[in-house]
């Protein structure tokens, strides 16, 4: 286990309610439940957020913000049923009240996943995944390197649909969980190798998809698990237990497509698909070496930014994060354009700063200036990260108050609220209802 460091562990289980369901989500729940705090997350100590089969996707993203903000390892056990959207055809999460035809509004995108964890220090977050995906979610995920964003470590399988009218069960968190109750934690890469060969003997993971990326390493496997993984050998004692065995074939073709989470100056596709891009040239920035420099005493590995400007919110200095983040912005402008994903990125992480130190007004103009990108860009009304910046920007809003910054940017906003009115029922509406009301306000002179 990590020193003395507080981890935090999420578990959360959900599949639709009725004829809908694929997977018995929730019936993981008592079994992890059952495995010490500490043992779940791999620290010292520990705390333990459980949801199980949530009704809307606001509460969802609520529980995952929560925990992405945490300072210390996070470890989430995620148990579901995925499916597409039948306009954009993306991968959601189904949560109880999802049906085919509503999935858009009552299931969890996936993306937002790499959304709320792209600001944590890469390899300090791992997914351990348990699911089985409908018939279009299943040609999706087949086709395409499927995880959660730059440096987060992502284990475990995608069933495909069950028999008509049969209910899967989620048999890898089960077998994960009860290796764990055990109070054996190996690392994460030997706890899924272990549980696959647990499955594999008895004839279940057969023809599922694995998931196996290690964000330290940039090492990632992403394949159809076909024939049991060879033994692991046993670590030396004081070792550090070996890495699981090379892929081989088609599997290993597919990890040749995942890039190493260092030294790659792009962004998770809107997917969650890791894109390698160009790199940006590294800015000159006091304290941030050259990207192939060494890391440094704050913990920049490969002059890797994100590492550098995580640690500097978490030790509260958000003007020299701020800094960085400029510096690597203005790099980005110079090098691909405004309407870059480059630079995009770049805004989005200053936008995000803003939010951490602080200044809601400054984060509300951030996200407006990137949906006003995006869209002049030609990009959708509904496209993820267009509705994203407008979901970002209102809820910064709303943080406002009555105040002058209220006043001048809500006429913004809502304009880009008609043009974007995003997924949540009811934004509109709410916009424009608190800018009269703010519009009403009289100010007696003091």
């Amino acid at each position: 286990m990590a020193g003395s460091t507080t981890g935090t562990a999420l578990l959360l289980a959900a599949s639709p309610m009725g004829k809908g369901c694929l997977v018995d989500a929730a019936s993981v729940l008592p079994v992890l439940a059952a495995v010490s705090p500490a043992v779940l997350s791999g620290t010292d100590t520990a705390n333990v957020v459980e949801l199980a089969d949530p009704l809307e996707p606001q509460a969802v993203l609520t529980r995952l913000r929560a925990a992405a903000v945490t300072p210390g390892p996070l470890t989430v056990y995620l148990t579901g049923q995925l499916q597409l959207d039948r306009k954009q055809q993306l991968p959601h999460l189904a949560l109880a009240r999802t049906t085919p035809a509503t999935i858009r509004y009552t299931g969890f995108p996936w993306h937002w996943i790499a959304e709320e964890l792209r600001l944590r220090v890469p390899g300090s977050t791992t997914l351990f995944l348990d699911l089985h995906a409908d018939a279009a979610a299943w040609r999706h995920v087949t086709g395409r390197v499927f995880d959660a964003g730059r440096g987060v470590s992502v284990y475990g399988r995608v069933a495909p649909p069950p028999p008509r009218r049969a209910v899967g069960v989620p048999a890898y968190m089960k077998t994960v969980a009860t290796i764990l109750r055990s109070g054996y934690r190996p690392d994460a890469g030997r706890l899924h190798q272990e549980a696959l060969g647990r499955l594999s003997s008895e004839g279940v993971a057969y023809g599922d998809v694995v998931l196996a990326w290690d964000a330290v390493s940039g090492a990632g496997v992403n394949a159809g698990f076909v024939s049991p993984p060879p033994p692991l050998p046993v670590p030396s004692p004081g070792g550090s237990a070996p890495r699981p065995p090379a892929a081989t074939g088609w599997a290993a073709a597919r990890a040749e497509e995942a890039p190493s989470a260092a030294g790659v100056a792009g962004v998770a596709g809107v997917a969650g698909v890791v894109s390698p891009r160009a790199e940006v040239a590294s800015p000159t920035v006091e304290g941030v070496p050259p990207r192939d420099a060494d890391a440094d005493a704050e913990g920049v590995k490969g002059g890797d930014p994100h590492s550098f400007i995580t640690s500097a919110v978490q030790a509260g200095r958000h003007g020299d994060a701020d800094a960085v983040a400029a510096q690597w912005e203005q790099a980005a402008l110079r090098a691909y354009g405004a309407a870059s994903e480059e630079a995009l990125h770049w805004s989005e992480v200053r936008a995000d700063l803003a939010m951490f130190a602080g200044d809601p007004a400054r984060s509300c103009r951030a996200w407006l200036t990137v949906a006003g990108t995006r869209l002049g860009a030609g990009q959708a009304a509904d496209a993820p990260a267009v509705e994203a910046a407008v979901d970002r920007a209102h809820h910064q809003w709303t943080s406002l108050g009555e105040s002058a910054d209220a006043r001048e940017l809500g006429a913004v906003l809502v304009e880009l609220r008609r043009r974007v009115p995003g997924r949540r029922e009811g934004a509109v509406r709410h916009a424009e209802r608190q800018l009269r009301k703010l519009e009403s306000v009289q100010h007696v002179p003091g």
